[in-house]
This record gives C-alpha cells, structure tokens and sequence, in this order.
C-alpha cells in the first residue's frame, strides 16, 4: 500500500493514472498535479476510484517541493515534459522521495537529449539513500528491459542490436502527432546517430532506411534510422555491443508534412518576433495541431516495438526478437487513449510498482537494463503489453 505523486496531465499521465488505479492494493492513493488542474480532474473523472488532483509549476521547485511535502508520497511519478526532468529531481532530493520518469532531460532551448545532466545526480541520490528510476516508458524503457532479458536468457553476448518502433495506426487526419508535437518534432528533425566499434556515427535526419516485415499481419514498412536515448545507456552497460541502432516507421504522408513544415521554418526552436513579441515556431505549430490525448478514439490498427538482436550463446551464432503488438483501440476501450500513450504509461506503471514492492529499489540513479528484468517482464504480460520471443534469420535486417 503506498501513496504515489504523479506530475503530468497529458496522454501518457492518463494512462498511468488509469493504470495505477487498478491496482489499489499497491497505490492505495493518488494525486494527480499539472499547472493545468482542470486536466487533472478530466483524467480523474474518468476513473472508477477517487483520486486527489492539484495545481504545481513543474519549472518550480519550491512549488514542487511544498506539494510533495504537503502530500508525503512514497514515490513522484514523472511524466511531464522531458524539460522539468531536473526541476523534479531536485524536488525530490530536497523533500525525500523516490522519483521515475519516462524519457530523459532535454534542455529547452536545445534540441539535444542525453543521459549526462541525470547520471550526474547519481552521487546525490546515493547519499540521500534514495531511487531515481530513469526512463522507464516503453523505448526507452521496455526495449531496455528487453535487452537486458535478451542477455540473461538467450546470449552471452549481443553484438548487434537494432531497436524498432513501428505504428502502423491511422487516426486519418491530415497531420497529427502521436505524443507530445513539441517533442516528437524535435526528436524525429535531429540528426540520426547510431554506435559503431566503439564511436558515434551521426547522420543527416531520416536518411537512411529500410524495408522490415512486421509481425501480426502488419506486414512490410520502410523504417528510417534515427537516434534515441536508450543507444547511450545500453552501449554503457553492455559493452560487447559493437553496433546499436535505432528505427522508426512514417508514413509518406507525415514525412511531406513534415517536410513541408520544415521548409517554411514551423519547427524551428529559435524564437522570431511577430507583431512585437516573441514566439517559438514549434510551439505555435504544437498549439495549432491536434492534441494526442484526442486522437484515442480516433485511431485504428496497431503498433509493433521490439529489440532485434544478434550475438553469440555457447560459441554458436544467435538472432532473436523480442516484441510488443499492441492494438489501438483495446487500448481506447480500457483506458481511453490511443496505444502510443498506452506503451508508454503501462510500462511507468510497472516501473513505480517495482520500487514500490522493493524488487527495483536502491539508492542511486538506474536505467532500466541495470535491474533484473525477470519480474518486470512478468508484469508486462499480466498488465497489458503482452511479449513474444521468437529465433529470427538475421538477413530480416541489414547490417
């Protein structure tokens, strides 16, 4: 029975939230805070069990630290923009308590994402005898917890490890992002980056591709190589990986928008005056498109994500992929959300719920890979992302 903090009020707090109040016997009590309370109460309507909500500035530490010792959970649950990654952290430290969230920090005013700025805490939370679980969504996060399953289960090591996100769902409108627009633009225009012998190679954004055939009747999609921040910490923490990429799919449709967008300066961070102030592109693009939390019932097909790896078990040549295929609209029918937000709210539920129960509980700063990934892959199957493990032929991807 514990008492948790959750800070966001978008599509993934939403799932979280329904998530964790199906299991009253672990968060036997929620509070759900944003700067926009009135999003909070939309979420908690939604429920069939009361739940607490009030109004913070997650930019502000003192706020933040007044409501957590006003509350006195046993854990924050992060998931509001990668930017207050540290606001929050800090918080914590000053006022005590576990914290997660899903995604790592990214300053706002650059469009970078990196582990360094949260591992530097790890001194800190250490000595503060206190849990900082680092992204704990679904990539990064599952595909982490993937990984390290791979290497307990089925390799000594892994050499080769490509990680795919496909989502083969239509909402059918013109242009639409999945989560956050802000973010998702920002990730998806930045350089691509892969790890190869030891160094990074970046390249131009979204230009190298291929074909992969999908499971579950989705069949063949052209994939687009990008950078993701799961590469930097599985790298670290399995150093017989001589190569780690990451793959997303887009549809031609969203890549012309995108394009378009991109030439006419729309998703530009840098801030340009109009009519006397200042405004961020991307921001005033994020206002004007739809906001993910509507595309729920909206949205049909599924997603696929899994980790795709090749390495050596007892001298001999192994190629196995694990993988998640997840449906948009059971996702709509059990917690109102479409599955982009599903894949990763379930999975900070399962996160929370491991330090909560103590199996994923220490003192310091951890990525996902570094705790066991036996229980955590037991409740993906008991709380909605299902898994399979299957022996692949290694040609299905190029080297």
């Amino acid at each position: 029975m514990a008492k948790v903090l959750i800070i966001g009020a978008g599509g993934v707090s939403g799932v979280v939230v329904h998530k964790c109040a199906q299991l009253p016997e672990v968060f036997s009590e929620i509070v759900l805070a944003s700067r926009t309370e009135a999003k909070c109460k939309a979420i908690a309507a939604q429920l069939n069990r009361p739940i607490k909500t009030a109004q913070v500035d997650a930019d502000n530490v003192p706020q933040l630290v007044a409501l957590i010792n006003a509350e006195k959970p046993d854990l924050v649950i992060n998931v509001a923009l990668p930017y207050q990654d540290l606001t929050i952290m800090d918080a914590c430290l000053e006022a005590g308590v576990d914290y997660l969230d899903t995604a790592n920090y990214e300053p706002l005013d650059t469009a970078k994402f990196e582990y360094s700025w949260q591992w530097a805490y790890q001194d800190k939370f250490k000595n503060a005898g206190l849990t900082a679980l680092l992204g704990s969504g679904f990539d990064p996060g599952v595909t982490n917890v993937y990984t390290a399953y791979l290497k307990k289960h089925y390799f000594d090591e892994i050499h080769y490890l490509d990680i795919i996100d496909c989502n083969a769902g239509d909402h059918g409108l013109p242009f639409a992002t999945n989560f956050n627009p802000e973010i998702n633009i920002r990730e998806v225009t930045a350089n691509g980056r892969y790890w190869e012998n030891g160094s990074w190679v970046e390249t131009p954004p979204l230009s190298v591709n291929q074909v992969f055939d999908f499971p579950a009747e989705i069949g063949p999609k052209k994939i687009y190589m990008m950078y993701h921040e799961e590469l930097e910490s599985l790298v670290k923490h399995f150093p017989e990986i001589k190569r780690a990429r990451f793959w997303m799919t887009f549809s031609d449709n969203y890549l012309k928008h995108l394009e378009v967008l991109g030439n006419v300066g729309m998703t530009g961070i840098e801030p340009v005056m109009f009519e006397g102030r200042e405004i961020v592109p991307l921001q005033f693009l994020k206002a004007l498109l739809p906001d993910p939390a509507s595309l729920g019932p909206l949205t049909k097909g599924k997603t696929c994500i899994g980790c795709f790896a090749q390495g050596v078990k007892d001298g001999k040549p192994v190629a196995m992929f694990v993988y998640n295929v997840c449906d948009h609209q059971e996702c709509y029918r059990e917690v109102k959300s479409q599955a982009i937000s599903y894949t990763t709210g379930v999975p900070a539920m399962i996160g929370a719920k491991m330090i909560l129960e103590g199996k994923w509980k220490k003192p310091g700063v951890w990525n996902m890979e570094e705790y066991d990934p036996d229980p955590f892959m037991e409740d993906l199957n008991k709380y909605g992302l299902p898994w399979q493990v299957v022996a692949v032929d290694p040609s299905a991807i190029n080297g």
